[in-house]
């Protein structure tokens, strides 16, 4: 099994990611990807939704591919079964980004190998927006 990044590498990447591709997002408030991209939204992050059946999202274009996604990606975040990643992964390989990230629940440890390969930090199995709290936002 693939171990994910400590929590001072994921420190740095939250606090360094400007730019965060969600793939997968859907337009119904009760989905997890929607919720976990208008928190980071509401976090400062700039959310490119990817979803071939939308065209916008909260307002935002939405991509139908990372190919369609205008300039550079920091995040790459999955919202899409672990048997579906494998051509996210190779869409991800050809676009670039920092970090390719597998939402709670998704793991595909031989999916993802060519991306730490070429360097490319992989989390697998973790809520984006659980870690941002953890380590980013400040206890109330």
């Amino acid at each position: 099994m693939i171990p994910n990044p400590n929590d001072e590498t994921l420190k740095t990447l939250l606090t360094n990611a400007r730019r965060i591709a969600v793939v997968g997002i859907s337009d119904k408030p009760d989905r997890a990807s929607y919720r976990v991209a208008r928190y980071l939204r509401d976090a400062g992050y700039e959310i490119l939704p990817i979803n071939p059946r939308l065209t916008t999202w909260e307002g935002l274009p939405a991509y139908p591919t990372l190919a369609d996604v205008p300039g550079a990606i920091d995040i790459i975040d999955v919202f899409r079964k672990a048997e579906a990643v494998p051509p996210v992964v190779t869409a991800a390989l050809a676009k670039g980004c920092q970090t390719f990230w597998l939402q709670l629940g998704i793991r595909n440890d031989a999916a993802v190998e060519p991306l730490i390969a070429r360097g490319i930090t992989v989390v697998q199995d973790r809520c984006l927006k659980i870690e941002h709290q953890r380590l980013i936002t400040p206890p109330n």
